[in-house]
């Protein structure tokens, strides 16, 4: 009988799963495997369920790289949380004959994959493909996620799109870019845009973030644009700000939604509209007349076919992840580096405080954060002397010290 090989997909949907599924696959028939796709992530393992999965041959996968969303569609379903939906997962792999499960998913799927390959003790090998448009995984040389590059390439389009729109109608756009952990893909995108500000959850202060700062970031971009003649203009906020808001000062927190993981769903949270009204409040009781509108740019992202870079990337990595499993690898993450297959495995993955993937930040002490910041319009330490400031505090009707002692400290 021939051995099995299964894959399954959790989380959010990425450009290029379909990629992987693809060339691991090819690569695992290729080497006389049967290949199971596993429907729903671990949705119907949990249950002990062996009856919601499809057969996988090169027909069927030959020409799905090139595709958005995947084939064997996801969830966020968690065995972790509960030790009877983990033996289920065992008990319905085992009653199906795997031999070898290559997962394919963002922190969350990593670790429910470690957790599965502790359970099984030897008996499936186990490895992981890291995939997220967050770009948060701690992968070695810099390498993005597979994944980002997509997302922020269609992300700088609409942003630019909005760009347009924001000139031809003289008002601000407040996008609220996906990023639950880390600001890359806000940042990658309004950098590549060239979008008036981008504001990132990395380049405030370490514990709880302040509504007001937020917004007086903001709002000195504003006035900024319109001491240069320019009525218009696009801000880029990285969505994880707002896990990190005084839940005091920002009630939307209170009872929005959890998933399986315990994660807010961040989705819910109403961040757009929740600065457009803070926004429209300070300009103006400064005198201000701004139009404002909120728009969230996410979903948008998760399915759309891979460029050229995804495309290529993951087909490195499902024919990478077959390869490590069948030479006798489990318990890592695969990942495709410096011209090389290369697994971290997950005891080295793991932060000792939180027992979870570690996450990558977005460094602001790097280059090249500090080139973006260059090109943002934003009230900078010069900004508070001389003619800068006069000409800023006529823009409000301050005078200049009522300016600085109003807006000074962002410059701090």
């Amino acid at each position: 009988m021939r051995e099995k090989l299964a894959i399954l997909v959790g989380g959010g949907p990425a450009p290029g799963i379909n990629g992987v599924i693809s060339a691991a696959t090819i690569e695992a028939v290729n080497q006389g495997k049967d290949v199971m796709g596993i429907l729903d992530g671990f949705k119907h393992l949990s249950k002990g369920k062996t009856d919601k999965s499809i057969p996988l041959t090169i027909d069927a996968v030959s020409r799905i790289h090139n595709t958005g969303g995947t084939i064997l569609r996801t969830s966020r379903e968690n065995p972790t949380k509960d030790p009877e939906k983990m033996k289920n997962v065992v008990s319905a792999l085992t009653n199906l004959g795997i031999k070898y499960l290559l997962t394919i998913g963002g922190d969350d799927t990593a670790y429910s994959a470690s957790k599965v390959e502790e359970a099984v003790s030897g008996k499936i090998l186990v490895a992981h493909i890291p995939k997220t448009i967050d770009n948060d995984l701690p992968l070695p040389g810099g390498m993005p996620t597979f994944g980002f590059q997509t997302a922020r390439h269609l992300g700088v389009q609409l942003v630019q799109n909005l760009m347009e729109d924001a000139k031809s109608t003289g008002r601000w756009y407040l996008v609220i870019a996906m990023g639950r952990s880390a600001g890359h893909l806000a940042l990658g995108m309004g950098r590549a845009a060239g979008a008036t500000v981008t504001v990132i959850a990395e380049e405030l202060p370490k514990e709880k973030i302040s509504m007001k700062r937020v917004c007086d970031i903001l709002t000195g971009s504003i006035i900024k644009r319109l001491a240069s003649g320019k009525d218009h203009g696009v801000a880029v906020i990285g969505e994880g700000i707002a896990l990190r808001f005084d839940e005091e000062e920002m009630k939307e927190l209170k009872d929005v939604e959890r998933d399986e993981h315990g994660h807010i769903r961040i989705a819910e949270i109403p961040l757009g509209k929740v600065l457009k009204n803070r926004l429209k409040d300070i300009t103006g009781g400064l005198g201000l007349k701004v139009g404002f509108v909120e728009k969230d740019i996410g979903y948008e992202l998760r399915c759309n076919p891979p460029i050229p870079f995804d495309a290529e990337y993951t087909r490195n990595l499902g024919y990478g992840g077959v390869r490590f499993l069948l030479e006798g690898g489990s318990g890592a993450m695969v990942i495709f580096s410096n011209d090389k297959i290369t697994p971290l495995y997950f005891k080295d993955m793991l932060d000792p405080a939180t027992k979870k993937t570690r996450v990558r930040l977005v460094d602001i002490n790097s280059e090249s954060y500090k080139i973006a910041r260059k090109y943002m319009l934003r009230l900078e330490k010069e900004d508070f002397e001389g003619e800068r400031l006069k000409r800023l505090a006529d823009i409000v009707k301050l005078a200049p010290e009522e300016f600085k002692k109003r807006f000074g400290y962002l410059a701090e």
